[in-house]
């Protein structure tokens, strides 16, 4: 950048502009939009986990006072189809989703049956009361050994929905020659996002223009308003979709489509109206979309040394009663599996199979925690069997510096070949341990069990592939009023976007980031993309503001040498201003952008002539550029955990934590602080806290916070957090995503240590969350085992 001065932008720890806005109470979500006038939607909901419809009676409800409609899926006629399938693939055997309303047969308990609209929300419930819905029950399909007890689908007689399967080298013949061999049987169970603001649709038809505005509490709006516009057969001119401020995602926010977003803008439409309707916690517990479940038997081979010779795992994994996001989240366990550590004979296969359960879409570290929570729990088998420290056992298995880029012989979901980019997973490791120092958490260890204290030390490693494709756009607009204005398509949840990018947009112009505003788009105008979800916002949607801010750059450049006659080389920009290199003439952005007005022009020196000519500058000065990636790039983290059970009571308390963490080139600190402590809290309540339970007719008996206990501030430990940063070779700005980091490995670290504070107990841990109630009955379990024995 020739006649530029040093960046101000990216790599401060800049505090999140953001957060005085919605610290204040001064944010805008979907609930804050309803007006008088507003109508209210309400749902009524399955009260079966499995059962025939045999009739269903509105006729009351429609009677009622203040009801405007009362729909059944049948009222909907051809839009009551199967919403859509995303990400098909070749594995799929029997795919199928949702219908916006069931119709003859619902699958789980909060499935949608009939669709209440009235003046305002409590006429809407009462509305729903008066609605009669006759069932015959079946038997549910609950747990994945259920599958003999009924079908979730009637043309589905093993409930099956697919299998995926990929290999490297020759697993049985490693296996078969390998000294040592083990198989664990693994299992993480049912969990879910509890962002603080549920899900919510606004919607608003304008009889005059025939247009829809619509206002979705989502993490990706422009794929809303694509797929809305084919569902609702409206023109995408008659469409705008907007996600106002968004009081959380973790992925259940990404979810395309829910039965409500279609709904609530189909309404506006049959009604010229605006209607309205905010989840409530209850419907989310029983109709938002859950994850993890999934059951692993996993069996590895490795020598005398430590080292990893082979791994195989057969797992199934639940999802639930429809299978929206295809094979993505079993696929992502297993192409993660072996992550960090070379493996060079490794085969997954994964059965995904229907349950009469809420349906599955990725929730933040998508497949990944389950594929962690298995390799590392091998890890610490093979170290136990051979005498060994953890730690020691993972240093010798990682894939070494000079291996770059390593391709690991596995397929990613979307098609595109599993690759590393770059890494330093030892140099990464032995930092944490070096924090965490084993050697004297051992002295401590011994001084605790003398006085009959269980304290425990574990820890995990992973890799997490980020800037998920296909690409990303941005338009960077300079206004007469000197400011810069980046638009882009990935909506905030928290991620602070606005911080963030206006730091990128300020290091390529040589501004006070302050001087940055930073919007997302409808997706009506100007730059497209795809949402902020699989920690790609800062790869993708980062890369593309840089690209745009550098078009912006030469515009501004080009235009002012025109001012000045000049050569654009003898120019510069610094705070906010043009300036001419060792003559100190300048000009202020804004009376530049001023003067590309046709019909405005600046107060310019005598010397200076007209632009005219081929040579004119544009009407306005703005750019837009996309960024498109042909691979994922892969961060990396290691954490160190200590804990301490209470054999008694069952509970696991957290003493201290580590973490180092490596997502390439770091825009802003604070800001990537944020998202990794944030991950490692909700993986924390994760692996001791929180689990979607259902009895044996697939009540869920989860379904408050009284409990579904999350992790609050007491649960916390003292945390050293600390940070590397290699770069990615794969994309201009050396950007790895660090959005899902901190959740993926915690499990398998508290795992490992809870096991090895009770190791004088004899105790294995193989399943999470260890809430407890489940302590307690694996050590009571455990004892009564090594008694009969």
């Amino acid at each position: 950048m020739t006649g530029t001065t040093a960046g101000k932008g990216t790599g401060k720890p800049i505090e999140r502009v953001e957060d005085e806005r919605l610290l204040r109470g001064l944010g805008t979500y979907v609930d804050d939009l309803a007006m008088p006038g507003t109508l209210h939607a309400y749902f009524v909901r399955s009260v079966h986990a499995n059962a025939r419809i045999t009739s269903i009676d509105v006729e009351q409800a429609r009677r009622l006072r203040g009801v405007h409609a009362v729909w059944t899926g049948h009222d909907l006629g051809e839009l009551n189809g199967p919403l859509p399938l995303l990400g098909p693939h070749p594995d799929l055997i029997a795919p199928r989703t949702q219908l916006p309303l069931a119709v003859d047969r619902v699958r789980y308990v909060g499935e949608a049956i009939v669709m209440v609209i009235a003046d305002s929300r409590y006429r809407a419930e009462d509305a729903a009361e008066l609605v009669e819905i006759h069932y015959e029950p079946l038997p549910a399909v609950v747990e994945f050994t259920d599958a003999d007890r009924g079908m979730v689908h009637d043309d589905i007689a093993d409930n099956v929905a697919a299998v995926v399967n990929q290999s490297r080298g020759d697993v049985d013949t490693a296996l078969a020659s390998a000294p040592h061999k083990l198989t664990l049987d693994l299992e993480i169970e049912r969990s879910g996002g509890m962002p603080m603001e549920g899900r919510g649709v606004h919607a608003e038809w304008d009889r005059r223009t025939r247009r829809l505005h619509v206002s979705d509490s989502t993490q990706s709006h422009v794929a809303i308003r694509q797929g809305l516009s084919r569902i609702l057969d409206l023109p995408l001119d008659q469409l705008e979709v907007v996600a106002p401020d968004v009081g959380g995602g973790f992925g259940t926010k990404i979810m395309l489509f829910y039965p409500e977003e279609v709904l609530v803008p189909l309404a506006a439409m049959r009604l010229e109206a605006t209607v309205a309707w905010t989840e409530d916690r209850y419907e989310h517990f029983i109709s938002a979309n859950q994850e993890r479940g999934q059951v692993h038997r996993a069996t590895v081979g490795y020598d005398d040394d430590g080292k990893l010779l082979a791994v195989r795992t057969a797992f199934v994994h639940d999802t639930g009663a429809y299978i929206p996001y295809g094979i993505a989240v079993p696929a992502v366990t297993g192409t993660h599996l072996p992550g960090q550590y070379h493996v060079p004979n490794y085969e997954f296969t994964g059965q995904i199979v229907y349950t009469n359960k809420p349906p599955v879409s990725p929730y933040r570290g998508a497949g990944r925690p389950q594929g962690v929570f298995v390799m590392e729990r091998l890890i610490s088998a093979m170290a136990k069997s051979l005498g060994l420290e953890p730690s020691e056992v993972r240093c010798r298995n990682f894939i070494a510096d000079d291996a770059f880029p390593y391709d690991t012989g596995l397929d990613l979901h979307d098609g595109s070949r599993a690759i590393y980019d770059s890494g330093r997973y030892a140099e990464g490791f032995q930092l944490a341990m070096r924090h965490a120092d084993l050697t004297a958490f051992r002295a401590r260890q011994k001084q605790h069990r003398s006085e009959g204290r269980f304290t425990g030390i574990g820890s995990a490693t992973y890799v997490e592939g980020t800037g998920v494709g296909p690409y990303e756009g941005c338009t960077a607009a300079l206004n007469p009023n000197g400011r810069i204005v980046v638009d882009v398509s990935v909506p905030s949840q928290g991620q602070g976007h606005a911080t963030t990018f206006a730091q990128l947009a300020a290091d390529v112009l040589h501004c006070d980031p302050a001087n940055v505003v930073v919007r997302a788009t409808s997706g009506g105008a100007g730059a497209v993309g795809h949402g902020t979800f699989g920690s790609r916002a800062a790869v993708m949607a980062g890369n593309a503001v840089a690209a745009a801010a550098t078009n912006l750059r030469r515009q501004i450049l080009a235009t002012a040498a025109e001012f000045f006659e000049c050569s654009a080389e003898d120019l510069s920009i610094d705070d906010g201003f043009v300036q001419v290199t060792g003559t100190g003439a300048r000009l202020s952005l804004a009376d530049l952008a001023t003067g590309v007005n046709p019909i405005r022009y600046p107060a310019v020196p005598e010397t200076s002539t007209p632009w005219t000519g081929a040579s004119a500058p544009p009407i306005a000065l703005a750019a837009t550029e996309y960024f498109c990636n042909r691979q994922w790039v892969f961060g990396f983290g290691a954490h160190v955990a200590e804990v301490e059970v209470d054999i008694a009571t069952g509970k696991t308390t957290l003493l201290n934590y580590v973490v180092v963490h490596d997502c390439g080139r770091v825009l802003n600190p604070l800001v990537v602080e944020g998202q990794v402590l944030g991950g490692l809290v909700q993986g924390i309540g994760g692996a001791l806290l929180e689990l979607f339970a259902f009895d044996a007719t697939g009540q869920p008996t989860t379904t408050s916070f009284l409990n579904f206990r999350l992790p609050t501030i007491d649960d916390l430990p003292p945390l050293v957090l600390d940070e590397m940063q290699t770069p990615s070779p794969w994309n201009p700005l050396g950007i790895k995503g660090t959005g899902e980091a901190g959740i993926i490995p915690v499990a398998a670290a508290i795992a490992e240590a809870i096991e090895d504070a009770l190791e004088p107990l004899g105790v294995s841990v193989a399943r999470m969350p260890m809430t407890p109630e489940r302590m307690r009955h694996l050590i009571a379990t455990t004892t009564t085992q090594q008694k009969e024995s």
